[in-house]
């Protein structure tokens, strides 16, 4: 009885598994479909999240109140930066983040893993008090971060002009990082 159990479980796992794959990958090759019109996009690259594949394209609503997609910034280099109020190594690189804002032709999206902390009202302040200008987006479902399968924060995925990735970094960016990659995307 014991073992009909087990493998009752287990093959329930699996087909968890499987479905959770699936939805994933239809969820990730179908996103990104509404391509700005403004700059080509070579449709035989597939979307994903390695080197040289398109960005995943998703909209969010900034702390503003504006709708974003990132689709809206093809044609521009944009660091897409995954980050939480609550995170230390979010808040050491952020004064970084927008002198490099402020100094480069560069578009910065910040998106907050609002859902991560109940405490969502403590974005509003950390923008105040770090002064930042970039647009930081609300990721309140933790839709993107899931998309995005956003593991340690912060973590940053440079996005070439024709949205593709040119890099992710995992942790903390300072600014001659920030500079010396952008240096060498399209």
């Amino acid at each position: 009885m014991k073992r009909g159990i087990i493998i009752v479980i287990i093959v329930a796992m699996f087909g968890w598994a499987v479905y959770d794959f699936i939805s994933r990958s239809n969820q990730t090759a179908g996103d990104g479909e509404d391509i700005n019109s403004n700059y080509e996009v070579d449709e035989s690259i597939p979307v994903g999240l390695e080197e040289g594949m398109r960005a995943p394209n998703f909209t969010l609503t900034t702390a503003d109140g504006e709708e974003v997609k990132l689709s809206d910034f093809l044609g521009e280099k944009v660091l897409l930066n995954f980050w939480a109020t609550w995170c230390p190594p979010c808040r050491a690189e952020m004064p970084d983040m927008q002198r490099f804002y402020e100094e480069k032709d560069v578009v910065i999206l910040g998106v907050n893993l609002t859902e991560t902390r109940t405490e969502s009202e403590d974005v509003y302040p950390f923008i105040e008090d770090f002064g930042i200008t970039f647009p930081i987006l609300l990721d309140e479902k933790s839709e993107v971060s899931f998309l995005y399968q956003i593991q340690p924060i912060p973590t940053n995925f440079l996005i070439n002009r024709d949205g593709t990735i040119h890099n992710v970094a995992y942790g903390a960016l300072n600014y001659g990082l920030m500079i010396s990659e952008f240096e060498k995307m399209d």
